[in-house]
């Protein structure tokens, strides 16, 4: 039975895998990936690096085929039949598995590791474009001890915007602290830095801003130049992550939150039905006690009263009528002339 599959991955890779019924022991793996610039690649093909790694995969299952078939980077052949089982057999699969990122990442190592020594001698340092992904391009800059790559951020919703915005600003800040003073220096900026003027508007076009990562000598020493240049390739994804994790979370937060409240609307219900059954009760001795209270104050208002009349009615002077009768007695006066009615 025939073989003949292409597969298609993450950041327009593609794989061709080819096995004829003549010999159906060997099978036949192309790879394709695309360049992160082309001005890198060079000019004899894969680096010494990636060859290296693929024939330190297993002699007896991989090996290269020269040239490689049209159209793609690396052609292997695989003896099936030789892949060992059990525990080895997950190692070596993963190995094959894991060429093309070998060969993804071999071109910015070479960048790293030996920059263009023309444009240095001139002093002038041009930003170089990569691509890993056609939508997510970044830019590596040459400098005088250092090299920057700068990422413009994009992102479909505002709230994205607004959670990387806040995760880039907390990444300067923990940065530059003592305790990550060997991590590479970031930075952040709503603006494209002054390393990217003169580039196409498309590229400086963005709504997350722009951060830049300074790699010195020391970033890139002996292992750590893998774990750079893995950091670099994979940052939009990370940073994707962090959003998408931290969207999570609040969504969740959101959902308890919610649910304790409608746990707690039951029991606010009923209690606030004893709380009125309570004030009911309250109501009615405050009722009573209003009552009897001004049932008091009219009885004392009434005996207040009564005694004063009495006072009043009691106060007699001796013989102050009689005195009343002759001495305070209102005259009488009468006009002498008369009035007549007029008609």
């Amino acid at each position: 039975m025939e073989i003949d599959h292409h597969l298609y991955e993450f950041g327009s890779v593609e794989y061709h895998i080819q096995s004829s019924a003549s010999d159906p022991k060997k099978t036949y793996l192309s790879i394709s990936t695309p360049l992160l610039s082309q001005g890198i690649l060079l000019s004899y093909g894969l680096q010494d690096y990636t060859t290296n790694m693929v024939k330190g995969i297993c002699s007896d299952v991989v090996e290269i085929v020269e040239p490689a078939k049209e159209g793609y980077q690396l052609t292997l052949r695989l003896h099936l039949a030789r892949i060992p089982r059990r525990k080895d057999s997950v190692k070596i699969i993963t190995e094959i598995s894991s060429v093309q990122a070998v060969i993804l990442s071999s071109q910015l190592k070479e960048m790293l590791r030996n920059v263009n020594s023309q444009e240095i001698s001139r002093g002038t340092y041009k930003p170089v474009k990569l691509v890993y992904h056609p939508r997510e391009p970044f830019f590596v800059v040459k400098q005088p001890a250092k090299m920057t790559a700068v990422f413009p951020m994009r992102f479909k919703e505002k709230s994205d915007v607004i959670i990387a915005t806040a995760f880039f600003q907390e990444l300067m800040d923990v940065g530059s602290s003592e305790a990550f003073a060997k991590a590479p220096p970031c930075h952040w900026s709503p603006i494209p830095p002054p390393e990217l003027r003169g580039e196409p508007i498309e590229d400086l076009s963005t709504n997350g801003g722009f951060v830049s990562f300074e790699i010195s000598s020391r970033h890139v020493e002996g292992n750590k130049l893998d774990k750079t240049v893995w950091s670099l390739l994979n940052f939009y994804a990370f940073v994707k992550n962090h959003v998408k994790c931290t969207k999570g979370f609040i969504q969740r937060r959101m959902r308890k939150r919610l649910d304790s409240l409608v746990e707690a609307v039951p029991n606010a219900s009923i209690g606030k039905e004893q709380h009125i059954k309570k004030v009911q009760k309250g109501c009615k001795c405050v009722r009573k006690l209003v009552n009897l209270s001004r049932t008091k104050s009219g009885r004392v208002r009434c005996n207040f009263t009564s005694k004063i009349k009495r006072i009043r009615a009691g106060i007699k002077i001796h013989k102050f009528t009689r005195f009343r009768r002759r001495w305070l007695r209102i005259p009488k006066f009468s006009s002498a002339a008369r009035y007549t009615k007029l008609d």
